[in-house]
């Protein structure tokens, strides 16, 4: 209550133009600060440790796993020996260009998320004009007992 009643008294003072200023800043600084892409998942334990793998360097059996859907989206968990292979396609695209970029991996208690995102191609890209279907192949160590969380 001091601090409406102080409030009053500076708007009495003539001092408008600053409090006005000042409860301006206060929320556009509160604003800022509730940010929803700076948040971090209530639930999250750590990150995982990941490596980007090419197509030389995804066992065969996935390989042909990954032929079989790429022209539709997927997203698919693989497991050999103490390797997860965790892979998402965004099915065919009307041209080159194309990557796809790994927002987050990280371990909850239950699950592993792991939040993927498709970028097209510049507007500068020379690109071709054949269809493409991307796809991304991540390779970390096997957590067991968890289910993968796809974003």
């Amino acid at each position: 209550m001091d601090i409406f009643m102080d409030f009053m008294h500076l708007m009495k003072k003539g001092k408008r133009k600053l409090v006005l200023t000042m409860l301006t800043v206060f929320l556009i600084l509160g604003t800022l600060g509730c940010s929803a892409e700076d948040e971090i998942p209530e639930d999250k334990i750590k990150d995982i440790d990941f490596t980007v793998v090419g197509e030389d360097q995804q066992p065969d059996s996935l390989k042909d796993i990954i032929a079989e859907k790429y022209t539709d989206p997927f997203q698919i968990s693989y497991t050999l020996g103490e390797d997860l292979y965790i892979a998402v396609g965004y099915g065919e695209q009307p041209s080159g260009g194309y990557s796809i970029s790994v927002n987050a991996f990280y371990e909850t208690e239950d699950t592993l998320v792991i939040d993927t995102t498709l970028i097209g191609p510049g507007k500068a890209e020379n690109v071709t004009k054949t269809p493409t279907r991307p796809y991304i192949v991540v390779k970390t160590k096997n957590i067991a007992d968890k289910m993968i969380e796809f974003k």
